[in-house]
Order: structure tokens, then C-alpha cells, then sequence
């Protein structure tokens, strides 16, 4: 299977439906009621491409939003009043660069793979699960960056990382997400990244790491309060 049909695989599989037939298909999909990759519920999906995309919403909600979107046609205001349509009126609605990569950049390795139950690995890493990418202070031993993979379906794993204060402005998070994509094609999957649309931060490190702009776009409801 080649790398563009995996990234097919994934986003039908994730969502309930890929390629879109028009501008944005509203698709009810069981998923949406089933626990993520962190056992939490992600009720409201979303990702468009150049050609079209996909909103994936719970089966049961499928035919009120549809009507909506037919309606006024424009996600950027039918997509806040999604959240209450779908019972969650406490959580907002986000939209985020998505970016994929089929050749990560050629940097060197910045760190090291190590089970995410590990004593030394960072609070924030652990949910992940399976092994995390860190990279630590060669003197003290000290977290400095890290990498874990939201493994979504065997096709598509997204990328997240996060680089302690100290340690920002040295290159890691690029070096870092750089090797975390190529393991993840050696696996046989398309690594993703998602960045809030101002975070130019996020976009540097993306870009550099290889995962450029496509005029891609994800959306859904933002994180649940844990």
C-alpha cells in the first residue's frame, strides 16, 4: 500500500468516510461515540483538504447538523453551534492547521525511544502510551523536550510535542518530531501534526521537520475538561 493510500485508509477509517464527494460531507459515524486513543470521547471530527471534506459527527446527529450546514453553508459559523447540537454545549469549537508528511526532514536524531511507563518519562507524556521519544540534558539527566504519537488507527499516527522553557530555541522540537515521523512511515503509517492557526511556533517546527502546509485544515469540539 502506498503512502498516499494510507493517509486514505486513515482519515476513512478515523472519520467514517474519505475522499469527500463535495465541499464538506457531514458523515454519522459510531467512532464518535467510542473512547480515542486517550479513552476519551472525541465526539466531533473534522479534516478538508484542497479538494473537499469531512465532518464526522455521532450517527443520531448526522441528519440536525446536515440541515444546518445546508442551511447557511458556511462551517466557520455552523461549526460553533456544533457543540450544543451534539450535547456538549461546555466544550468550544476549534479549528487547526493539519499537516502529513511523506519525507520528514533528514536531521539528525535528538533523542531516544523509551517506554512511556518509565519512572523519568515527563507526566504529560505518559497517556500516550507505547514508547515516547525524549530528549534529556546529557549532564543532569534532565527533561528537555519530548514527542508522544496519538496512535489513531494502524494508518495515521499525529505527532504532539513539547519543549521545556529552558531547552526552546535550540533546534530539538524539529529534530525530534523529524525522527518520531520517519519511525512512524518505517512502521508502515503517515505521520499527522495539528497546530492552532496562530501558533507560529508550532508552524516553524512543523515545517522544519518536514511536514509543510497543504492548505489542509482539521476541526471538531475542543479537548473535554478532564
Amino acid at each position: 500500500m502506498t503512502s498516499e493510500r494510507r493517509l486514505s485508509e486513515h482519515l476513512a477509517r478515523w472519520l467514517g468516510a474519505w475522499p469527500p464527494a463535495s465541499g464538506l460531507d457531514i458523515v454519522g459515524e459510531p467512532g464518535r461515540t467510542r473512547p480515542g486513543w486517550d479513552g476519551r470521547l472525541h465526539p466531533v471530527l473534522g479534516v478538508a483538504g484542497p479538494e473537499g471534506g469531512v465532518l464526522s459527527v455521532p450517527p443520531e446527529h448526522a441528519g440536525p447538523v446536515s440541515r444546518r450546514y445546508a442551511a447557511d453553508g458556511d462551517l466557520a459559523v455552523v461549526g460553533p453551534q456544533v457543540p450544543a447540537m451534539v450535547g456538549y454545549p461546555q466544550r468550544g469549537w476549534f479549528t487547526a492547521v493539519y499537516r502529513w508528511t511523506l519525507r520528514p526532514a533528514s536531521l539528525p536524531e535528538a533523542g531516544e525511544w523509551v517506554p512511556a511507563d518509565d519512572p523519568h518519562v515527563p507526566a504529560w507524556l505518559r497517556p500516550f502510551g507505547g514508547d515516547v521519544l525524549v530528549a534529556r540534558d546529557p549532564e543532569t539527566g534532565a527533561h528537555l523536550a519530548g514527542v508522544g504519537i496519538k496512535r489513531h488507527d494502524a494508518y495515521g499516527h499525529e505527532l504532539a510535542v513539547v519543549t521545556a522553557p529552558q531547552a526552546q530555541g535550540r533546534g530539538l522540537a524539529r529534530g525530534l518530531v523529524a525522527q518520531a515521523a520517519r519511525r512512524v512511515l518505517d512502521e508502515g503509517a503517515v505521520p499527522t501534526y495539528m497546530h492552532a492557526p496562530d501558533n507560529l511556533a508550532s508552524a516553524a517546527v512543523a515545517v522544519a521537520a518536514g511536514f509543510p502546509d497543504g492548505g489542509w485544515t482539521s476541526f471538531g469540539l475542543t479537548e473535554e475538561t478532564p
